[in-house]
């Protein structure tokens, strides 16, 4: 079923377009994914279909009724709500039920017959669920405290509560607009679960690579205000777009050779004095008028990095507390000049703490970090720092420095870098304020390798970073001639960049890994299978022992028969022994007879000495019996 149609869609800003003439239709079994460029729309185009904000022009038709639940990119909600109050703020029939049944409960006086009356409502609509559903949703993305203010959380937090109200109000079509963000990579992969198990559309817009494989079959890229569908995942899509991009090519080469044949022609002084002089005339005016876009606008981040000594970065011992809450226990490492380390760990585990420690925003509460003075480091924070509003996009980047060397020796300016970064000279001198999130980060991110760093460290750099953008970071951190750490929930980066792995666990206990984030998950697997398996055999010892203590100490049928006759088969044997021992004595010169007296000596004795022990267990059996 068709949920949503909308044909030829405009919008704009300012003087150009930011969404131009797009028609799509979404049905009630589409999972998209929508993709592009920082600054391209993304979320504009999600706000219109939402009903956040109208079209300048273009025709929406939605199903009757429809309901639309919607997580915007930055939340901004307050106030005094608790966090299951802000979660039930959905305007679902069973949403509002629950809400009329909670304030009816949480009254100094409740009213009885009015509380029997939701009770039997809810049981007849079955909306008895939603709540623990509600918990539930909130424990897997790390909210635990229910009736917290949630004036009092943190953005990422908030963000958090965002999502799993999103998730609970029950919806046709469910739009998230970065809901990877803030969640770290056993959440995610919950939240892939989650929505691939979840019945109706989805629209969402993300920049995790695995996600977008494994949740939807639908890529939509939104690129210079139009859009091109590809039915499948991200793997579909990158396979379909290349052929795409290399069609473009061949069609503009072959317009350019027909527009050269035109052009000569139109030089001759072709005058429209026919209709078919008319036609060839206007369609030289189609041809020269057309645009093709081939994808040619790719960011350079060629950046030359200082020179980097035999000393780089040794962390002894550091411990860290905030509170009771222990960080970081005894942690030491030395960082190599090749270096590539992903950092993992749940929210709030102590990941940044870690590198605000090493890069000294931070102070930790006793150890050490060495810096060899030769270190540069371009510190890429979770949060882009404060930025003036008012201040134009290029001035940002000329307070820091005029001129920059890049990878190739080549001096640059300033401008010249913003374009290599996708700021053309007609929007650098935008104000900061008129800037997408995206947008802002990526001018962070020119900013802190404008610096020539020879150490990168990254916090959480795909946070409203688009694809394109992150590719190309991959990229120059692939040639990059100096150490890495990063942390990141981006599976993908930390699989194609990291070579060691270091995981923060209970207690501030940071533990090391050789390998990528998937060679890390195998090892992880079969550590945690190694441990069910341990703990299940000690449970089965514990379980057997506790049986023996309890049950009656007496002789099986077999031990009794055997105690009963097990000294005169000693003494059988002491005689034996002693038989053969007398019998040496008279074969002293016979060396043959001797050495088989000697072999059946040995073989009694050994059999004597079985016998003994296993009188000793039997003896000491019957005095336990007895006492």
């Amino acid at each position: 079923m068709n949920l949503i149609s909308m044909e030829k869609i405009y919008k704009s800003f300012g003087p150009n377009p930011l969404i131009e003439d797009i028609s799509l239709g979404i049905d009630e079994k589409d999972k998209i994914g929508l993709i592009g460029l920082n600054g391209s729309g993304k979320t504009t185009l999600l706000k219109i279909i939402a009903g956040i904000i109208e079209e300048d022009s273009g025709n929406i038709i939605k199903k009757n009724n429809i309901n639309i639940e919607y997580l915007p990119q930055k939340i901004e909600f307050g106030g005094e709500l608790t966090v299951i109050d802000q979660v039930f703020k959905g305007n679902s029939e069973n949403i509002r039920l629950v809400k009329k049944y909670r304030k009816a409960v949480a009254r100094d006086n409740p009213d009885a017959d009015e509380i029997l009356k939701l009770s039997e409502e809810m049981d007849r609509k079955n909306t008895w669920a939603l709540e623990s559903e509600a918990k539930a949703v909130l424990t897997r993305l790390g909210i635990t405290n229910f009736k917290e203010k949630i004036n009092k959380l943190s953005g990422g937090q908030k963000k958090r509560v965002a999502l799993a109200s999103a998730l609970i109000n029950p919806s046709d079509l469910l739009i998230l607009d970065e809901p990877t963000n803030h969640l770290d990579s056993r959440t995610i992969e919950w939240l892939e679960e989650y929505l691939n198990a979840r019945k109706g559309a989805l629209l969402m817009i993300t920049h995790d690579r695995y996600f977008l494989d494994k949740v939807v079959n639908r890529i939509i890229e939104l690129e210079r205000g139009q859009i091109h569908t590809y039915q499948g995942n991200y793997n579909y899509y990158l396979e379909k777009k290349a052929e795409r991009v290399e069609r473009e090519v061949g069609t503009a080469r072959k317009t350019k050779s027909i527009l050269r044949k035109e052009l000569a022609w139109m030089k001759q002084g072709a005058r429209a004095r026919s209709t078919k002089q008319k036609a060839r005339i206007d369609r030289y005016n189609d041809l020269k008028n057309k645009k093709f876009h081939l994808d040619n606008e790719e960011i350079d981040i060629s950046v030359a990095s200082t020179r980097l000594g035999r000393k780089i970065i040794e962390v002894k011992n550091i411990e860290k507390s905030f509170g009771d809450k222990k960080i970081i226990d005894d942690f030491s490492f030395t960082l190599l000049r090749d270096d590539r380390i992903g950092i993992l760990g749940d929210n709030g585990s102590g990941k940044s703490t870690l590198l605000n420690i090493i890069t000294g925003e931070l102070e930790a509460d006793s150890g050490t970090v060495d810096i060899g003075e030769t270190v540069n480091i371009g510190y890429f924070a979770q949060e882009t720092e404060e930025m003036d509003d008012s201040t134009r996009a290029i001035e940002y980047i000329r307070e820091f420095r005029e001129n920059i060397e890049t990878k190739d020796g080549e001096m640059i300016s300033a401008s010249q870098m913003m374009e290599r970064f996708l700021f053309p000279p007609s929007e650098q001198w935008t104000p900061i304020g008129k800037l997408s999130g995206g947008e802002k980060r990526r001018l962070y991110l020119l900013k802190m390798l404008m610096n020539a760093p020879n150490i990168l460290i990254l916090d959480e750099p795909t946070n409203d970073l688009d694809i394109e953008t992150l590719t190309v970071l991959e990229d120059y951190i692939d040639e990059f001639k100096g150490a890495v750490i990063l942390v990141s929930h981006d599976r993908y980066m930390l699989d194609r960049l990291v070579e060691r792995v270091f995981v923060f666990e209970e207690g501030g206990k940071v533990k090391g890994y050789s390998g990528n984030y998937n060679y890390f998950r195998e090892q992880k697997s079969i550590e945690e299978e190694t441990i069910l398996k341990e703990e299940e055999k000690q449970e089965k010892i514990k379980k057997d022992n506790s049986y023996k203590k309890d049950r009656p100490i007496k002789f099986s049928y077999n031990e009794k028969r055997e105690w009963e006759t097990i000294d005169e088969e000693v003494a059988e044997l002491e005689i034996k022994i002693e038989d053969i021992e007398s019998k040496t004595l008279e074969h002293a010169r016979d060396y043959e007879k001797l050495q088989e007296l000697i072999e059946e000596q040995n073989d009694l004795e050994a059999k004597l000495e079985k016998k003994m022990n296993r009188w000793l267990y039997l003896s000491e059996l019957n005095e336990k019996i007895n006492s």
